[in-house]
């Protein structure tokens, strides 16, 4: 009886365990043809193919920051920040001024950008692992390179950062510009008051009333909104940078054909500059020997079509928007009402930080 009922509960088993097995496989199999039955899910966006059939390029800027965003009397945008959505538009859509401008303040631009409400991001954002990673963003590269400093009034007789223990310090909410005041006055031991303002008016505009001792931004924000205090004359920016900020365009993730038209439009005006190609002598260049100015220009090589643009994209940067030195003396170089020296702004063969990768 052992034997025989053991053989029974054996076979119930394997009777159970065959039934469970074809079942699985009856499962599959319809779980498989239910798939190719229903659609496929639609692929991420193009936002070249995108921008190319609307006609236009939406660019999200800073809210009236000179020099880098900022609409003149007649309401046409202007700036460094500008030029760059203008150059994009050169080259994508053939035509610099096809561009629509939304000013952003620093709590909102992220979100602008997320929700597909514009397909660029030219305004003063510090590229970080965060935001590059978490966010959900990718960086162009480095349009400038600043760094967080500080402007106090000059009756103050404050003539470092280090004077301002126990100062109060106006500045925009949402940035990096508070992390790094936290963490220069923790690491130096040192007390202050943060007053915050999501637009940067606003903060410039406390200062001004006297509501701070001192007002801290990157150091070409503190030149620019210099400019909207009623008497500029009366303050000054201390000359200690305590952060680095690489400052650059910014578009979203797994888009990696746009994020290359928006780098390498980029990398085109650093290179016309080392190729010494103007918006001035672009068109006499088009018969230059050289091949690396022949290469840029669209007289030889794919470089256009690799991008998915036609041969004459960098051509039209240069012609209509300048490389990158007619871009930064017109707007906050020495052609400017800012002045400010390029230093480490400058090409790499000069001594400064910009370098553009081969174009061929």
């Amino acid at each position: 009886m052992k034997d025989m009922k053991g053989k029974t509960m054996s076979n119930n088993l394997m009777t159970n365990f065959m039934y469970a097995y074809r079942l699985r496989r009856m499962l599959a199999s319809m779980f498989l043809a239910l798939a190719l039955l229903l659609p496929l899910p639609s692929l991420a966006a193009n936002t070249l193919e995108e921008v190319q059939n609307r006609g236009t390029l939406s660019c999200g800027v800073s809210q009236g920051l000179p020099g880098f965003s900022n609409p003149d009397d007649r309401g046409r945008w202007t700036g460094m920040d500008v030029d760059f959505c203008r150059a994009v538009a050169a080259a994508v859509l053939g035509n610099a001024d096809k561009v629509t401008f939304t000013p952003l303040s620093a709590k909102d631009r992220f979100t602008a950008l997320q929700s597909g409400d514009i397909d660029l991001l030219s305004r003063n954002t510090t590229w970080t692992t965060q935001r590059d990673s978490r966010l959900g963003f990718d960086f162009g590269g480095v349009w400038f390179y600043d760094g967080q400093a500080f402007m106090v009034r000059k009756r103050a007789n404050v003539r470092s950062v280090r004077d301002l223990n126990g100062a109060s310090i106006c500045a925009n909410s949402g940035t990096t510009t508070e992390l790094n005041a936290a963490d220069y006055f923790r690491t130096n031991n040192m007390d202050y008051e943060m007053v915050t303002f999501e637009k940067t008016d606003e903060s410039i505009a406390a200062y001004d009333a006297g509501r701070c001792d001192a007002y801290t931004t990157d150091a070409s924000g503190l030149y620019a909104q210099r400019l909207k205090l009623r008497r500029p004359n009366q303050h000054v920016i201390l000359p200690e940078i305590i952060s680095k900020e690489p400052l650059g365009p910014v578009v979203r993730q797994n888009d990696s054909v746009w994020a290359d038209v928006v780098r390498w439009t980029m990398f085109a005006t650093i290179a016309a500059e080392e190729l010494d190609v103007t918006s001035k002598n672009v068109f006499r260049q088009n018969r230059s020997k050289n091949p690396s100015v022949r290469r840029l220009l669209g007289q030889e090589g794919t470089v256009g079509e690799d991008l998915g643009l036609d041969k004459q994209w960098a051509y039209r940067i240069v012609r209509q928007v300048g490389n990158y030195a007619e871009i930064y003396e017109r707007n906050i170089g020495a052609d400017s009402p800012l002045k400010i020296e390029r230093g480490i702004n400058q090409l790499w063969s000069n001594g400064g930080l910009l370098y553009a990768p081969p174009i061929r």
